[in-house]
């Protein structure tokens, strides 16, 4: 890297620094702090999601699978993402919102003390918050490695580098900081992403080369499904995406709870889902060109990398690796704030009656202890990776198999066609879960798309088949109450027409 890229790449870090201190004026309370007071507008929280659904994973495994498989990728992966996206913004998306003008939630895990009871609330809680330190130190752990290879700086510094930039502007912003600092890296990596498309469809040849290259490459790259990617499992990550992308993976719920009602909720869900449609399209095609420029690639995963420094001028190298920070950083950032509404919100209130009656300025100064300690956590865990070997490996294969199980009860619990599934369904689907995947994973050989979807669907049929069980028992009036409520947005002349007493 030259000179230009190093100041490119340190204007993005000031950038991101710089938001998160005007951030900072707009935080009042743990409401401001973790879901921006219920006010951020639906086009910001559409980008938001967006940009806290992928990491820079996309430019390493998915390049290597795009130079291996070719359009394959866009079909099993920006697809079904899009799918789920916009079926939830028809069913989830809006009840999020809702739920924080019901029940004042700051946290995707608050209103299950009230839809179950607490301690299913805590074994939710409590398992996420754990398998997600070793998941946010392992995105830590990856991103310093993208640096090393671009720059040579040793992996304890790139990873302290990001992650202290990244404390800095969340712990002090909240939501709003990383909102906006999304917001900005959406930028970042649009302009980056289009300099890489056009500069690489231009060495093609010009513009018939976007259809040209599939003439030039194998033809299984132009298959729709190849290799391991199977119908079986598309269908598979569709149904795994649904939970994930609607709110099984926190941060994400967290975009819809900060929408100021269930319609912009809705409006930022179709944005999102539009984008991981359209993007990707022009994201990927230098992947899929990859094998033009680079024959017979021993490690396709840096087919993007080479690509970037050799195709690239000096300035534009800064900027493309800003946009490889900007993924990461958004997906860490958001994950934190997410996982510190948890602790702050769910956890500590019940292990401590002294968190239940905080000030508004306690409170704060609570949240943001948690989160610096939990990215504190997840840093050291990120420096110290190669030490665990093979186990943080095995968590985070965990922590992937446990979104399904976790997700069921959480989103499905929000549906009133799902209402007598109660807190024994909760714990019984999320541990068959668990073991399913144990089973599948450790014990039989079985197919990838069996892999990943056993464990959800083990969760799925006991979580809706207690719930048929239970058809005739009486349901509590309290979720009766709250099912009902969420089902329409709130009248905005009575904001608290359908209040409901947690």
């Amino acid at each position: 890297m030259s000179m230009l890229d190093w100041i490119v790449l340190g204007l993005f870090f000031l950038l991101m620094v710089g938001i998160g201190v005007w951030s900072f004026r707009q935080i009042s309370g743990t409401q401001d702090f973790f879901a921006a007071g219920g006010k951020m507008p639906w086009w910001l929280s559409g980008i938001s999601h967006h940009m806290s659904g992928y990491s820079a994973a996309v430019f390493v495994a998915y390049a290597g699978v795009a130079y291996t498989y070719g359009f394959t990728l866009y079909i099993w992966w920006a697809v079904p993402v899009s799918i789920a996206v916009f079926v939830g913004a028809a069913i989830i998306a809006p009840r999020w919102a809702r739920l924080r003008q019901r029940l004042n939630i700051e946290s995707p895990m608050e209103y299950l003390s009230t839809r179950y009871n607490v301690p299913t609330q805590q074994l939710m809680a409590w398992s996420g918050v754990l398998l997600k330190l070793f998941d946010v130190g392992a995105k830590w752990a990856a991103i310093a490695v993208i640096l090393n290879v671009f720059a040579g700086v040793p992996l304890a510094v790139g990873i302290f580098l990001s992650g202290a930039i990244s404390l800095v502007y969340s712990a002090i912003g909240g939501l709003w900081a990383d909102a906006w600092t999304d917001f900005a890296q959406f930028i970042v990596q649009l302009i980056a992403g289009i300099a890489m498309f056009v500069i690489v469809v231009m060495k093609l040849g010009g513009i018939g080369s976007i259809t040209g290259i599939w003439d030039q490459l194998p033809p299984s790259h132009s298959q729709p499904l190849v290799g391991p990617y199977t119908m079986g499992f598309v269908l598979a990550y569709i149904l795994i995406d649904f939970l994930s992308y609607n709110g099984g993976t926190w941060n994400l719920a967290q975009r819809y709870i900060a929408s100021p009602n269930g319609s912009e909720a809705r409006k930022a869900a179709i944005l999102s889902g539009a984008l991981y449609l359209i993007w990707p399209l022009i994201l990927f095609f230098p992947m899929w060109a990859a094998p033009l420029f680079y024959q017979n690639l021993k490690d396709p995963t840096q087919s993007y990398s080479m690509m970037t420094m050799d195709l690239l001028p000096h300035g534009l190298i800064g900027l493309v690796l800003a946009s490889m920070f900007a993924h990461t950083m958004a997906m860490t950032t958001s994950d934190a704030n997410a996982i510190t509404a948890v602790i702050t919100r769910d956890i500590l209130p019940v292990m401590s009656k002294k968190y239940r009656t905080l000030s508004e300025k306690a409170a704060l100064r609570v949240a943001r202890v948690a989160m610096i300690t939990f990215v504190v956590l997840t840093l050291i865990i990120a420096v110290y990776s190669s030490s665990f070997g093979g186990i943080l490996s095995l968590l985070i294969v965990w922590f992937g198999a446990l979104v399904g199980p976790i997700s069921i009860p959480m989103l499905l619990g929000l549906l009133p066609a799902f209402k007598r599934s109660d807190s024994k369904a909760a714990i019984v689907s999320w541990a068959a879960g668990l073991v399913t995947f144990v089973i599948v994973k450790y014990v039989l050989t079985v197919s990838t798309a069996t892999l990943v979807a056993s464990p959800v669907l083990v969760s799925a049929i006991l979580f809706i088949g207690m719930g048929w069980l239970n058809r005739n028992a009486p349901v509590s009036p309290k979720v009766e109450e709250l099912l009902q409520s969420i089902s329409t947005d709130v009248n905005e002349s009575n904001p608290q027409e359908h209040g409901i007493k947690a």
